[in-house]
């Protein structure tokens, strides 16, 4: 800590010392509303559904047609991030993906329904890379893994909220639109919080103490790449076995969430009978689950990393048992009567699941070069969303031809059981290393 002391010696610590927490609040509060945004549509699904007269197969491909927007520009917002800088990125991000969750309203067909949905991904997709360029520009070494992890923990957080929220607005207004519009509105908000908060480096920030910005850089001198070499560019970063592979394990955790997200609602609905007023209460509950473990996911790779000084090898093996985890808990989907049983079972496979969220970022961001983190989160984000295009409608036709909901999360089981083993058997790691 001599950065630190030397700052504290010469008096340089005025202005904010935690200047990095204010920027992760903003940005999980981004991160919530993002979610919030992304979990209306499920919620809403039963009476669009309804109102439409949308076959569950229809309604799959409805909801697939968000990650054909979404997933491109996970990549190209990634990339962005490392060019132009996170600021400009997210919130050009949250101002589009909040002008579309209000265009929902003006769905009449399916293939409007479609476009919209396409736009909407196109918003939301750089939302996940420049999360991670935010932190690694923000944060040290030592709480990259906590901070990765409480900034996520807000996605699901979104969820929990976002689900009653949305549920009490369309009881009160009597109508599935207005929540939207309300969103759309929220966004644009906190979009401008953003712009008036957020800058991409820390010494770019007029708040920032110099004791801050020393801790902050502390050891970053010291950051070589064994691997890439300090001047590897992107393209020899993707052409890294480890990036696939983790992408791979990424796709597995994405089907799982993406048909949880899409689907879990209207199987409440739908298979259990489950009244609105139930919904809001009930549909939360995994979402919550989600939120502690995503924020303590980091934490604990965090602290055996700091016991152990194995971090990266600490968060690859924790991927994997969960990973396992979620897929043995989605089989006894098929055999679950009543609500209470489904909503448990879900709530602990999405905690499970959760845990997973933020080893994937901080793995790229420990073993490849900060400059590039942007492109190389972005691109395994981008092959690991290919499952949100492909899950919801795989798992809406196998429901529709077996008439049961079970059938579909056995599908995620397998899918779940593939990504872990491969990481487990094919995913070299290091000991933790950042490089620059």
């Amino acid at each position: 800590m001599e950065a630190y002391n030397l700052a504290r010696k010469t008096g340089t610590t005025k202005r904010f010392s935690n200047l990095r927490w204010l920027i992760l609040s903003m940005n999980g509060l981004l991160l919530l509303l993002n979610y919030g945004d992304r979990a209306a549509i499920g919620v809403a699904a039963p009476f669009i559904m309804k109102d439409f007269h949308f076959s569950p197969e229809t309604w799959g491909l409805i909801i697939s047609a968000f990650s054909f927007g979404y997933v491109p520009f996970c990549f190209l917002g990634g990339w962005a991030s490392d060019k132009y800088g996170p600021r400009k990125v997210m919130g050009i991000a949250a101002i589009w993906w909040s002008v579309f969750t209000a265009m929902t309203t003006v769905g009449f067909n399916f293939i409007s329904f479609v476009i919209i949905r396409i736009f909407f991904g196109f918003g939301e997709g750089p939302q996940a890379a420049v999360t991670a360029k935010t932190i690694g520009n923000w944060f040290p070494k030592r709480q990259l893994g906590s901070a990765l992890g409480i900034s996520q923990a807000t996605t699901p957080l979104g969820g929990a909220i976002g689900t009653p929220v949305f549920v009490w607005l369309m009881l009160l207004t009597g109508n599935w639109k207005i929540p939207f519009i309300f969103l759309g509105v929220i966004g644009v908000l906190f979009a401008i919080g953003w712009f008036v908060i957020m800058r991409d480096k820390p010494e770019q920030h007029p708040w920032i103490s110099a004791m801050e910005l020393a801790v902050i850089n502390e050891g970053r001198e010291k950051e070589t790449s064994v691997d890439n070499g300090p001047k590897a560019t992107l393209g020899q970063c993707l052409k890294k076995p480890l990036v696939w592979i983790i992408a791979f394990s990424f796709f597995s955790y994405s089907w799982a969430l993406n048909t949880f997200l899409s689907w879990f609602p209207t199987y409440l609905v739908n298979a259990h009978h489950i009244n609105i007023h139930d919904l809001a209460i009930s549909g939360s509950i995994p979402w919550i689950a989600g939120t502690i473990g995503l924020a303590s996911g980091g934490i604990v790779t965090d602290w055996i990393g700091k016991k152990t000084g194995k971090t990266t090898a600490s968060r690859k093996w924790l991927t994997v048992i969960c990973l396992l985890g979620v897929a043995a808990a989605f089989i006894p989907s098929t055999m679950v009567t009543s609500t209470t049983g489904a909503v448990t079972l879900m709530a602990f496979a999405v905690f499970l699941l959760y845990l997973t969220g933020a080893q994937y970022w901080a793995i790229i961001a420990e073993t490849f070069p900060l400059s590039h983190l942007g492109g190389i989160g972005g691109f395994v984000n981008a092959l690991a969303n290919l499952a949100g295009i492909v899950a919801p409608i795989v798992t809406g036709a196998v429901v529709q031809s077996t008439g049961s909901w079970g059938s579909g999360f056995v599908v995620g089981a397998i899918i779940l059981a593939i990504g872990a083993l491969s990481l487990a058997f094919f995913g070299k790691v290091g000991n933790g290393t950042v490089t620059e």
